[in-house]
């Protein structure tokens, strides 16, 4: 295994021209999977490297350009629940692919349970990845063993590393254009000037990764009482619990919820002192425009998802047993919210406009019910 292992590193990006990446996945997902992206461009810099993802990712890759080529779009299948299964354009999706003739296919898309089988079959020369013990490995010497607990920038990092392409940085990045500071403009007439106000995010896609709206109040009413101004966020389908938390408010906040896209959402947050948010895309894209953050870990796993940057960002969240949760609304009176109160977070966020220090994740502690 050592002599196939130095093989990989010796020879697996010689003379590779054509690339594919796969991680057909949503926003945070791809963000966390940049400094892998990275570290592949710099060991292959003159290959053509094409995405296999999701059809929103085209705009990802316009704004990774220096590390992505194009995007080739993943139309479902049984196995992937991020989008319904378009089983009449698999034919023509893998045909497509493997007329690409690929000289190696990237697997960044979990455990390789059921991702394995369908990176092989975009016809590549060669495969890499992950494979979970007992699981289908395309190519041992190129596959290595997936850690459910491991944090998600670092393991893809530790897959490139063991392809010969080392780590350029544990980083996120969010490059910003004048675009988007141009949608951010249109927004609304008269923005916070930069670094005078906190956007609270209180969204998630999955509704078990959503903290109070009441208590998103109570946080931004004592930082605005603080002298901060509040500019809430979310996405058109986030509007109802954006509104929830505006309406509980008793101090004024600015809502822009709808009305910025990702670029704009993304120079907001660039300019914003502070973001509040829960586990989810935007907690990313804070970390990677560098703005200090308090995240609010409901149902997720914050080994796995937190910030690196422990100096810039602070993780709460309640010590349940049934973490990490993939139920859209929880069956059990979702404790994982419930337990975090409206003061541990704002002292978090006080103590973060403060400038000062303290551990990266809190814990809250408690029981768990049957």
């Amino acid at each position: 295994m050592q002599n196939l292992n130095r093989v990989v590193k010796d020879d697996l990006f010689t003379g590779v021209q054509r690339i594919a990446v796969f991680r057909a996945l949503q926003l945070g997902d791809m963000l966390c999977v940049v400094p892998a992206l990275r570290a592949l461009r710099a060991a292959a810099p003159q290959a053509h490297i094409t995405l296999i993802g999701l059809s929103w990712a085209s705009s990802f890759v316009r704004r990774y350009h220096r590390y992505l080529d194009e995007l080739l779009v993943f139309p479902g299948c049984p196995g992937f629940p991020e989008q319904p299964a378009r089983l009449h354009e698999m034919p023509g999706f893998l045909a497509e692919a493997q007329g690409r003739r690929f000289d190696l296919a990237v697997q960044l898309h979990g455990s390789g349970a059921v991702s394995n089988p369908l990176t092989v079959l975009l016809g590549a020369k060669r495969n890499a990845g992950f494979h979970a013990p007992g699981q289908y490995c395309p190519e041992p010497a190129a596959f290595i063993h997936w850690d459910e607990r491991e944090h998600e920038v670092l393991r893809y990092l530790r897959l490139m590393d063991h392809l010969g392409a080392p780590a350029q940085g544990e980083h996120l990045e969010f490059p910003l254009t004048d675009d988007d500071h141009a949608s951010l403009r249109r927004s609304h007439a008269d923005l916070p000037a930069p670094g005078s106000y906190v956007c609270i995010h209180p969204g998630a896609r999955m509704l078990t990764r959503r903290w109070l709206p009441q208590r998103f109040a109570e946080v931004a009413d004592r930082l605005a009482a603080s002298g901060m101004k509040i500019v809430l966020t979310g996405s058109p389908d986030e509007a109802e619990v954006v509104q929830a938390v505006h309406g509980a408010m008793r101090m004024p906040a600015l809502n822009l919820c709808g009305r910025t896209d990702l670029g704009g959402l993304a120079a907001l947050l660039a300019q914003a002192r502070l973001v509040v948010s829960n586990d989810t895309g935007i907690s990313h894209v804070a970390a990677a425009v560098a703005t200090p953050s308090v995240i609010v870990s409901c149902g997720s796993d914050p080994g796995r998802w937190a910030p690196l940057d422990s100096a810039r960002h602070r993780v709460i969240h309640a010590d349940v047993a049934c973490r990490p949760c993939m139920h859209q609304v929880c069956p059990i009176g979702h404790l994982c919210a419930y337990e975090v109160g409206a003061d541990a977070v704002a002292e978090l966020a006080v103590h973060l406009l403060d400038g000062e220090g303290g551990t990266q994740t809190i814990n809250v502690t408690t029981e768990m019910h049957p």
